[in-house]
């Protein structure tokens, strides 16, 4: 039985784009080869912290919404903690409300801009 989780890391703002990309595509990996299927994702881009990490005052955010066994969980945190371009991430088990809310908002979303199209 596979369990929705949602994750967010929060990446050091003196990467470039290029750099951003490879570390997304890591931790993407890191989830596809342990047998995860990668739901959604969001790149949030570079946001203002609520209070200084490591002497820095923003981060490029990034959420990767997907479905997996619990023991992948510890595999992609120590990722997480072994790359220093990584300063924060959290990673959370959806219930089946927050999953039909993301899947809601999700909708909501893509109608909103197929309207303007």
């Amino acid at each position: 039985m596979l369990n929705h989780y949602e994750t967010v890391f929060i990446a050091t703002p003196v990467l470039s784009e290029a750099q951003m990309k490879e570390a997304v595509a890591k931790f993407k990996s890191v989830i596809t080869d342990n047998g995860g299927e990668i739901v959604h994702e969001e790149n949030w881009g570079l946001r203002k912290l609520a209070y200084p990490i490591q002497k820095k005052t923003t981060g490029f955010y990034y959420l990767i919404e997907f479905k997996a066994e619990g023991a992948l969980i510890d595999k992609l945190e120590v990722q997480y903690r072994r790359d220093e371009r990584i300063i924060r991430f959290l990673t959370f088990r959806m219930d089946k409300y927050a999953f039909e809310y993301a899947e809601k908002k999700r909708s909501a979303k893509l109608e909103s801009k197929t309207k303007e199209v």
